[in-house]
């Protein structure tokens, strides 16, 4: 599989006033994941069952590349020191979400439904929990 720019699918952002990138609403972004699911599929030499794997192991190895991110960003590893940015940890934090959305989607064609649900459900269980007995914003939503 080819991974130059040139090969890559474009989605290019919407630009502000400011000259600033746009957010993407919902459906773009499940726009640019299915763009990125077929250019995959297109891509691929392997079998399809052997495609889905692989693609879900890649959520793997994006959150140990998260996990390096975070020991560099610390320097606690004393051999490398501050190897890494915490905008580095933050771009490896998306590279976790992005895989998964492409995961998500390689399994089933109704992702966005799939996630919308979940999310949803995710919610109004946090919204129905006490305030007293809540994590704070980095406690699990299982």
């Amino acid at each position: 599989m080819s991974d130059t720019a040139s090969d890559a699918p474009s989605a290019a952002a919407p630009v502000t006033p400011s000259g600033t990138a746009a957010p993407l609403d919902g459906t773009a972004v499940w726009e640019a994941i299915d763009g990125i699911v077929h250019w995959l599929d297109r891509e691929s030499t392997l079998p399809p069952e052997q495609e889905r794997l692989l693609r879900l192991l890649k959520l793997t190895e994006e959150a140990g590349e998260v996990a390096q991110a975070v020991i560099g960003a610390t320097g606690q590893n004393p051999r490398k020191g501050h190897s890494h940015t915490w905008d580095e940890v933050h771009g490896e934090l998306c590279d976790v979400i992005l895989t998964a959305m492409v995961a998500l989607r390689t399994l089933t064609p109704d992702a966005r439904g799939v996630f919308d649900g979940h999310l949803r459900r995710i919610a109004a269980r946090r919204a129905s929990q006490p305030t007293e007995g809540r994590g704070g914003p980095g406690a699990p939503a299982s």
